[in-house]
């Protein structure tokens, strides 16, 4: 998309690159006389407009910088009313280069951003690559005010404090233009899922300013104050990041010669019997490594599924083999589940829901040969009571052919 945006302009490129090429002075003075044709209020200008306009030049130079102004179409020469006129393409250049005629910020590209989604809104032109694009620089500026909470150093975080609040106050101003733009019904779905992309990084900035604070609070109370005159730890810090020649601070400081003073010396013995007195490695250690000797044999135990499992997966075997007069067209859930303890046919009524479950047909081993049965299980909200020593009421139910696996077969 960005592409053939790119390609449906190529017309304002060339005239950029015309512009601009050459040496930096000369690609100065033509964007200067082009800024400065492009602020008049007259639309029509004669050459003697020019003269007065630009008396500070020489002529060869204006004359070579109207020349080049032609040649790219930027400035049109009528030669019957005999006057230069700007063409369309010099505003659309015009437009491009008008954020370099403002001061210079350090947030020149979040100011002209926010304007330029906030003017496009107003007037009903927005575009999805200017809302992505000021997605893009709000993203960028959280990551960065970010790092800097991250970092917990207190530098990091008096600098960027500074920036971080331009950028809210710029954000907060825009906002009822960006709440509007996300509100408004748009009929390009590309527009409407940028907007709100937006206004989650808007959202995501806002909610950043708590944090913000919090961590200049924690910087404040890691403060340490030197002595009774009010002086930080900050404060030293700030003072010798200023002071031009740290190294003069040492002056005459290491010129004598270190002496030593030992005031402890029964703590010193004490120190010096236990550094004897400690456990030494034994000698007989760096002899070598012991001999050789037959390693004891091992048994490698792997975990067995319970044997119902096994012939539970058996009896439905069994069943699914059988002609078709043999086998009824569904089994009640009694003779599959009952037999031995409570526990046991609790286990088997737990594996019945597996039967034709498409995820486990994909596992390997017991589990994955029962979901790959030709079975069924359907369970009803009710039970019945059975005649079971264990078991005193069982759900009703019953296990159905599988007949969508033997129609793809």
């Amino acid at each position: 998309m960005l592409a053939w945006g790119l390609s449906q302009h190529l017309d304002v490129l060339d005239a950029l690159r015309g512009l601009l090429s050459g040496g930096h002075a000369a690609a100065r003075l033509r964007v200067w006389v082009f800024l400065e044709l492009t602020a008049q209020p007259q639309g029509r200008l004669l050459r003697d407009d020019l003269n007065q306009i630009f008396y500070s030049l020489k002529p060869e130079a204006l004359d070579a910088v109207l020349k080049r102004l032609r040649e790219l179409t930027l400035l049109v020469w009528d030669s019957t009313s005999q006057d230069y006129f700007l063409s369309s393409l010099a505003l659309q250049v015009q437009a491009l280069l008008a954020p370099l005629t403002r001061a210079s910020s350090e947030d020149d590209e979040m100011a002209s951003l926010l304007a330029q989604v906030a003017g496009a809104q107003a007037l009903g032109l927005s575009d999805a690559s200017q809302i992505r694009h000021l997605h893009a620089q709000l993203a960028r500026l959280y990551d960065e005010f970010a790092d800097a909470i991250a970092s917990g150093s207190e530098a990091r975080l008096r600098e960027a404090q500074p920036r971080f609040e331009r950028a809210l106050k710029l954000v907060g101003r825009a906002g009822e233009a960006l709440t509007a733009l996300i509100r408004s019904e748009h009929g390009d779905a590309r527009l409407e899922r940028e907007a709100r992309a937006l206004g989650n990084g808007q959202a995501r900035l806002l909610s950043m300013a708590s944090q913000f604070t919090r961590a200049l609070q924690q910087a404040d109370r890691q403060r340490v104050t030197l002595g009774s005159t009010g002086v930080t730890s900050s404060d030293v810090r700030q003072w010798l990041q200023s002071y031009s020649s740290l190294p003069t601070l040492l002056g005459d400081s290491l010129s004598i010669g270190v002496q030593p003073i030992f005031v402890s010396g029964h703590e010193l013995v004490d120190v010096a019997e236990g550094e004897f007195e400690r456990d030494r490695p034994n000698p007989r250690r760096s002899e070598g490594l012991p001999p050789p000797s037959q390693a004891a044999a091992g048994e490698v135990e792997v975990l067995s599924m319970p044997v119902e499992l096994d012939e539970l997966i058996a009896q439905l075997t069994r069943l699914g083999a059988l002609p078709e007069g043999e086998t009824a067209n569904s089994l009640p859930l009694q003779e599959v589940v009952l037999g031995g303890r409570f526990s046991q046919a609790a286990y088997r009524m737990q594996l019945l829901p597996l039967l034709g479950d498409h995820q486990s047909r994909t596992l390997k081993g017991q589990t994955g040969d029962l979901a790959r049965l030709p079975w069924q299980a359907s369970f009803l909200p009710a039970v019945e009571r059975v005649d079971d020593p264990s078991v005193f009421a069982l759900s009703l139910g019953a296990l159905h052919p599988d007949i969508s696996r033997e129609s793809n077969e």
